[in-house]
């Protein structure tokens, strides 16, 4: 038997939650030993309806844990440390798998003896999202073939199997707590505690592979599939890139990777600026795309003067 937690942070999506839920149910565990933890991150506890639902299907294989400081890295950590098997699965709550998922994540490990399998995440979209929008591909991520190494630029936390002992090693001493676990709290308001956790694993010599036969799917709801947002989040994401490279630098290393990478995004904003006024009258989905670029290379150069945004724990 092979032992998996299954990990779920959530923070006031209840509905997306419960689709979730069911979707596990319909996993093939024949010959597996499941636990599902659930941490509701909403001080309010949204997912308390939700939850006690579940526990009438899943017994005693539920483990729900309130967290109310919301901060992603201890809603992480709290899950980790709650988990009593040998393998965890995170998954996020926006996200739905196939049937076959688990199976296929495990497959896959065993024949590479990796450490961490990553798998896709697919848009599923809410009625009403332009179709520009969907067929310009702004939330479709690289897929890769099954086997694949992994590295940082494609490692996410959303539909990922992590060997539980791995973590454990990142964690500071053996206190179970939010505060001493493998993920940054320092991250948990902004984002990017997965970057660096597999950066970490990563140099630390864990095996990390891809299995492109377990995807998930991701919601995308209205508010999220407009203009506005994706340039935010290529700002956000930009923050995130120079932050996340840095931290893994020292002294006067850190100090030349970060000048190269300020004088790398001032050329690539000033090209994108450029072609975004160019491109406006004739080509306005390339201006959008040059736009994106252009956000991303300021906040690279924003995070060298101090600035950061915060992206979780004050929305839905």
């Amino acid at each position: 038997m092979l032992d998996i937690s299954i990990c779920i942070c959530t923070f006031r999506r209840p509905v997306l939650l419960r689709a979730l839920l069911d979707a596990i149910l319909q996993q093939d565990t024949t010959h597996l030993t499941i636990q599902v933890v659930v941490v509701d991150n909403d001080p309010a506890q949204s997912a308390s309806g939700v939850l006690s639902e579940a526990a009438l299907q899943f017994g005693d294989r539920l483990t729900p844990v309130t967290l109310t400081e919301s901060n992603i890295s201890l809603a992480r950590n709290a899950a980790v440390h709650a988990a009593l098997g040998e393998w965890i699965v995170f998954v996020d709550d926006d996200e739905r798998p196939e049937p076959t998922w688990l199976s296929h994540l495990i497959k896959t490990q065993q024949q590479y003896s990796a450490d961490l399998v990553f798998a896709p995440v697919l848009a599923e979209y809410a009625d009403g999202v332009a179709n520009w929008l969907k067929q310009g591909g702004y939330f479709d991520r690289r897929r890769l073939v099954t086997g694949t190494t992994v590295t940082e630029t494609d490692a996410r936390s959303g539909n990922v199997l992590i060997r539980r002992s791995a973590l454990m090693r990142l964690c500071d001493g053996a206190v179970s707590s939010p505060h001493c676990g493998p993920f940054d709290a320092a991250y948990g308001k902004t984002g990017g505690e997965d970057s660096i956790l597999f950066r970490q694993l990563g140099a630390g010599g864990a095996r990390m592979v891809w299995c492109d036969e377990a995807p998930v799917y991701e919601w995308i709801p209205l508010d999220r599939a407009q203009p506005k947002w994706l340039v935010q989040r290529s700002y956000r994401t930009g923050q995130l890139f120079m932050r996340t490279e840095l931290a893994m630098q020292q002294g006067r290393a850190r100090s030349l990777r970060a000048a190269y990478l300020a004088s790398r995004a001032l050329l690539q904003l000033i090209i994108a600026a450029l072609l975004v006024l160019v491109l406006l009258v004739f080509k306005p989905l390339s201006s959008f795309k040059w736009l994106r670029i252009l956000a991303s290379q300021a906040g690279k150069l924003s995070y060298l003067f101090g600035s950061l945004s915060q992206a979780y724990g004050s929305s839905s």
